[in-house]
Parts: C-alpha cells; structure tokens; sequence
C-alpha cells in the first residue's frame, strides 16, 4: 500500500468498538456489510464502528454499497491509515478495543498492523491463510501481545474456524473410551454456475510458494512444539483417496488448516483445560474445563474434494503450475498477470460477480476414523474400527462464510471479552473453541451435522 499521512488525533477521540481495515476492499466491503447488520442491533456488543483505509473516497463508496438501499450511516468516522505508515496504524489502534484487518495479502501488509495492535493493547482478528505469516506473528508478537493485552488471532474466516470449528465438533463425538486416530476433511465447492475465485485468493497461494523456505527455516529456529499424545502409529496418506461414503475423490490441499488444527491440539496439550480467561466467570470456568475435557486430539489433513476424478487432475495440474513457476519471481509475474490461464478459468482479477456468490455454497466433510477402546489402538497392527462422519456447510466461502465468521467472532470478542484469554497471538480454535461461536454461526447461515458413526470391519 502506497504511503499517505495519518489523521490527525482529535482531542479527546472516540473509542471505538471495532475498527475495519482495508473496508473498501474486495472482502472487505462484505465484511463491512455484515457488520452493519449488527450494529446498534437490539442485544448486540457492536455499538459504534469505524473505518480506515487509504482512500476516504474509496471508503466512502464501499460504506454506500454496504448499506444497499438505505442511507448510509452518518456517524460511521472514516479514517485514513496505510500498512506503510506506523504512525496512521498507532493512530487507529489507540481508537479501537478491537481492530478487523482485511488487507492482503498479509505477508505484505499484515506485519506493522499486528506490530501496531500489540503495542497499543488492541485487539486484532484477521482473514488470512497464510501459515508462514501467522507463525511468524507468534514467533515476532506473542510476547509483546502478552504484556500489553493483545489478543491477536488470525485466520478468522473461512480460513480456518470451519476446520477448526469442524475437527473439534469431529472429536467430541467420541465419546466414553473411544478416541479418534485421524479426520479427513474433504472440501467441496458448489454452485448453479461457474464461480471465479477472488483474485487475493490466488496471490496469497503464489506468494506461499516464495515463501516455503521462511516457514521451514522460522520452524527450525524456534523450539519444537509439544505433541499431543495420539493412539494408533503414524498415519500415511495417499496424494489421491476415494470416500466411498460421501462420494468424493480428493487430492490434499495445501492450506494452513492443518497447521492451524495441529497449533491448536499443541496449545490444549499444554493447557489441558485450554487458556484462562482475563476475569472469566466461574460458568465460564466450568464450561470451559468441560469442553476441552471432551475433546481428543487427532491427527488431521484437508484434501479438496469431487465427485469426478478428472476433476482431481485438473486441481493437480493447477498446483504444478502454481508451485513450479511459484519459485521464482518471473514465474509469480506470470502466474499473477495471467490467474485465469493458469487456473482454467478458476480465478480472475475481477473476482466473481455478485449472481455467483449468491448461487454457491460450501461442504466439508470430516471422516474420522479411530477405536472403539484407547487400548485397541496399542494392538500390534491393529487397523481403526470406528467411523465417525460429520459435515459443516455453509454459503459461498470468500465473501459471504468469511464476513459471517469474522463478524461473530468479533460480536464473541466484544460480548464475552473477560472470558477469553488476556493477551497473546493464538489460533482461532483454542481462543473460541469453548465459547457459542460454533452456535452464532449456525443461527446465520452455517450448519454443523453428524451424518453417520458406525463400526468398522476389522
């Protein structure tokens, strides 16, 4: 983002419940369109929000879009701010108990703006999948974070609290002294029509590719990660497996879900009964000890789903092309110049149109496989004899899942703020695992099912 100067800070500045950053933007702007719909609502935290960017025109236009037919609210301040300007960002921070970031891709932009938060004190919630830059957020600020009272969480969109959301409902079915080996989420995308990608999409995937090597050397230089206890040996994967069951092929996917998952299993193996709230109320202390005491890690990976198998392949041949000319910086030009020759048509620059959002959906299935009895699982060769199958699904994952998942999370964080943990940069799904947020989510438009548990034949 190009440089531009601060506002200036009036005399005694509004605090604001939560600032929007980066609002004009493709996501953004639906983002900003579902807060309105809670805002000032009757029992909602949300009472006064804020928008920053660097363009108040710009702002101003995604306000008129967001607001649709009605006028748009006059008491909506628009702030300008720049990732490029500390001072525009510290200036935001010291108006807002919590700050939404949308402004990607956040291996470029996303380090000053959580530099900034755990600074000030505010909190932060973003819709990154980035892995390479939420690791590296833990690693630069979780300390800073800590002491000032932080609570820093990324990737609270569609990236990652459905799998997050959705390994945990997963684990907590089994019940008594069965306990789950390994879940398998298959996502699958659905609609009437043919749906274009959101072109950030894309370029955060290419720019993962550049930045494989930080991950790998970020992970060497910092302490091993405490690892859950799971039963049953290593589990191996196939590239390609068939789910008779649900119907579908599926390729792995190379996404931050399961780092996410496996961050979140790590934290709970430390903290048993997940993190303590600042000043949580002894419910919250009860309800939170009892989650996290039925929950059983396990070992989880994502793969895209189909029904068709060609389908497969032309997902594979997209990922050759993206993780070859990913590497060098004339291959990410190509790859970003032209989306949709590399993708078949899967992504564009102009992003999909308003009638393709409202036609497509989201599913993703979570097979558990695991043991009847913790002590099977210690059987010499002893293959899993239960199956457990849930599914979340939802309406179209970038623009309409995403602002529904970062909004509730931010009605959770404003509402229950003393139940959540002090300060620190944490996974989505150890902040708000014990919290309602899997219930707000179903009561606007996702919905969380068992679909079968059954015996498995040895």
């Amino acid at each position: 983002m190009a440089s531009s100067s601060s506002t200036p800070m009036p005399q005694n500045p509004q605090l604001f419940d939560l600032v929007i950053l980066g609002a004009s933007g493709f996501t953004g702007k639906h983002v900003l369109k579902q807060a309105l719909k809670f805002l000032k609502a009757p029992s909602s935290p949300l009472r006064s929000i804020a928008l920053a960017g660097r363009s108040p025109s710009n702002l101003s236009r995604a306000l008129q879009w967001a607001s649709g037919p009605n006028s748009p609210p006059t008491d909506i301040p628009l702030l300008t701010a720049d990732t490029s300007d500390p001072d525009s960002l510290r200036a935001v921070c010291s108006r807002t108990r919590l700050l939404l970031n949308c402004v990607g891709p956040f291996r470029r932009h996303g380090d000053p703006v959580v530099a900034a938060c755990a600074a000030s004190g505010c909190d932060y919630l973003d819709i990154t999948g980035e892995a390479e830059f939420m690791e590296r957020m833990e690693a630069r600020y979780h300390e800073s974070a800590v002491e000032s009272g932080s609570l820093v969480v990324c990737a609270c969109g569609f990236d990652s609290v459905p799998a997050e959301l959705g390994v945990l409902f997963n684990s907590v079915q089994w019940v008594g002294e069965s306990s789950p080996y390994r879940v398998v989420g298959y996502l699958t995308a659905e609609s009437e029509r043919r749906i274009v990608g959101n072109f950030g999409t894309f370029e955060s995937a290419v720019l993962a590719v550049e930045s494989v090597k930080d991950l790998e050397n970020l992970r060497r230089s910092r302490p091993a990660r405490t690892r859950p206890a799971i039963p049953g040996p290593p589990p191996k994967g196939a590239l390609i497996e068939h789910q008779k069951k649900i119907g579908l092929w599926g390729v792995v996917l190379p996404s931050a879900d399961s780092t996410l998952v496996g961050r979140t299993f790590s934290t709970l193996t430390e903290n048993p009964y997940g993190l303590p709230g600042r000043n949580e109320s002894a419910d919250m202390v009860e309800k939170r000890k009892a989650f996290w005491s039925s929950v059983k890690p396990t070992h989880f990976e994502v793969k895209l789903g189909s029904k068709h198998l060609l389908s497969i392949f032309v997902y594979i041949t997209i990922g050759i092309f993206i993780g070859l000319l990913g590497k060098t910086s004339f291959g990410r030009w190509l790859l970003l110049k032209y989306p949709s020759v590399f993708t078949f048509g899967g992504f564009s620059k102009n992003g999909p149109s308003e009638e393709e959002v409202e036609s497509a959906s989201f599913k993703m299935w979570f097979v558990g496989h695991g043991y009847s009895k913790k002590n099977v699982a210690t059987e010499r060769n002893r293959k899993p004899d239960m199956e457990i199958i849930t599914r979340v699904m939802g309406p179209e994952m970038g623009y309409v899942t995403t602002p529904i998942i970062l909004i509730q999370c931010a009605l959770v964080l404003l509402s229950q703020r003393d139940n959540l943990p002090k300060g620190g940069v944490y996974t989505p799904g150890i902040v708000f695992g014990a919290t309602d947020l899997r219930d707000r989510l179903q009561q606007n438009g996702l919905s969380f099912d068992v679909i079968t548990k059954s015996k498995l034949s040895s």
